[in-house]
Order: structure tokens, then C-alpha cells, then sequence
């Protein structure tokens, strides 16, 4: 695929930069160059790379997942303006 200078106008348009006309030629350049890159970066075989989460292998620190501070409901709930069932109540906003 390569970009033209009609291209690159437009893509200047919809990307609201103003780019002046004898700056156009570089731009599709650069575009060309752009989509080159990313051809090559299409033909590289990635069938067995596992997804990466980092550049750097790391794990992520783990802890217990337990309750540490809990079974406060009552005291919670006190505080709302209206509460039911044991839960927050808030007024309908979408009908």
C-alpha cells in the first residue's frame, strides 16, 4: 500500500493539522515510510511467542485474598441517606 499526496491531505484533514501543500510530499513520505515498518513487522513469525505483559519478565506480587476488615455492614449503612435490604438505595436514573 502506498500513500499519496491526495492521502496524506486527507489523513492531515482528519486529523485536524494543518499541513501547507509543499509540506505534503514529505508527509506521504513519511506515511510510506510508516506503513514499510509495519509490513515488516507483519512477516515476523509469532505463532508460539507468548502475549507479554511487560519488556521486563517479572511477576506480579501475590497476597491472600481475604477479608482483613469487614462485617461492618450495620455501621456502613448508617450512613446512607437510604438504605434497604441491606443495601445502598439510589433513585431511578434511566427509565
Amino acid at each position: 500500500m502506498s500513500i499519496d499526496i491526495e492521502t496524506a491531505r486527507r489523513v492531515a484533514k482528519l486529523a485536524r493539522i494543518r499541513v501547507e501543500d509543499d509540506q505534503l510530499p514529505a508527509l506521504a513520505d513519511e506515511f510510506n515510510t510508516i506503513l514499510g515498518f509495519i509490513e515488516q513487522l507483519n512477516e515476523v513469525n509469532v505463532d508460539q511467542v507468548e502475549p507479554m505483559t511487560s519488556v521486563t519478565p517479572q511477576r506480579l506480587k501475590r497476597r491472600v485474598d481475604e477479608v482483613t476488615d469487614g462485617d461492618m455492614q450495620d455501621k456502613i449503612l448508617a450512613n446512607a441517606p437510604d438504605a434497604r435490604e441491606g443495601f445502598f438505595a439510589v433513585p431511578k436514573v434511566v427509565e
